[in-house]
């Protein structure tokens, strides 16, 4: 078993890329204050870095869908990227500036390319940033490298540790030859779903707060998904849905008082 307490949280919306709001798009600082002013203290983000190194949030490794363009990031030097336009408005931001402009937010971020696991660590000691991010992603290698660079930063699970979370062979359930976790892992980031099947379910959530574990369920844009899953216990909702999310969230608290 996780040597971790049982964990307890309150429940948090977390703003898919900044959330879905009129004339902006996402992955945006506009968007990320428009969810910071509704009173959203987690973000979550995707980050991929120039040319020259610089970290920039964004979900896609290349422009066309957002801009336009068919250059990737990597391509390009932050200097560059500061001029691109995006088709909905605004303009790609740094990593750095997010943090700075929003100091009340916590980030979590998802490192979509290997080569980014590199600035990411240059990142966090460069700006002090442990203390308010997550380190997320799909591949498990890509955050035991950020884990074993970044001890202390917290991390979601990777796929195959969540898998291997679902299927008891990691802290949570009795099992033989059960793995423990690193200790930087503090949550499960998953679907809903998975191929029609239900992953979130009463059991998964116990388990995961009995190994000391949260449990964020994304990306849930329906209010009644929001509803059953709060009922279920997570504690978290990711969401582009931002004010549904609060005011689902509101009504859950408000009935359970």
């Amino acid at each position: 078993m996780n040597s971790q307490p049982e964990v307890t949280a309150d429940p948090e919306i977390i703003a898919h890329r900044g959330g879905r709001w009129p004339d902006m798009s996402e992955n945006t600082l506009d968007a990320f204050r428009a969810a910071a002013a509704m009173g959203v203290r987690w973000m979550e983000t995707d980050v991929h870095v120039s040319a020259d190194g610089v970290l920039f949030a964004a979900h896609d490794s290349d422009l066309q869908r957002i801009a336009g363009r068919a250059d990737s990031i990597v391509e390009l030097t932050a200097a560059e990227l500061d001029d691109v336009e995006l088709i909905a408005g605004g303009r790609l931001p740094r990593l750095e500036t997010l943090l700075g402009e929003l100091p009340g937010v916590e980030w979590n971020i998802d490192v979509k390319a290997a080569h980014s696991i590199g600035p990411m660590i240059r990142f966090v000691h460069n700006h002090d940033a442990a203390a308010r991010i997550r380190l997320a992603s799909f591949d498990t290698a890509t955050l035991r490298r950020l884990r074993a660079a970044l001890p202390g930063v917290r991390t979601s699970t990777g796929r195959a540790e969540t898998a291997l979370f679902a299927l008891g062979r990691l802290p949570g359930l009795p099992a033989h030859g059960a793995a423990p976790l690193a200790p930087e892992v503090d949550a499960l980031q998953v679907p809903e779903r998975f191929k029609g099947l239900p992953v979130v379910t009463a059991d998964f959530v116990d388990r995961a707060h009995r190994s000391g574990l949260l449990v964020h369920v994304w990306t849930v844009n329906e209010a009644e998904s929001m509803r059953s899953l709060l009922e279920l216990g997570v504690d978290g909702i990711v969401t582009d849905r931002v004010e549904m999310g609060l005011e689902v969230l509101a009504r859950t608290r408000r009935s359970g008082e």
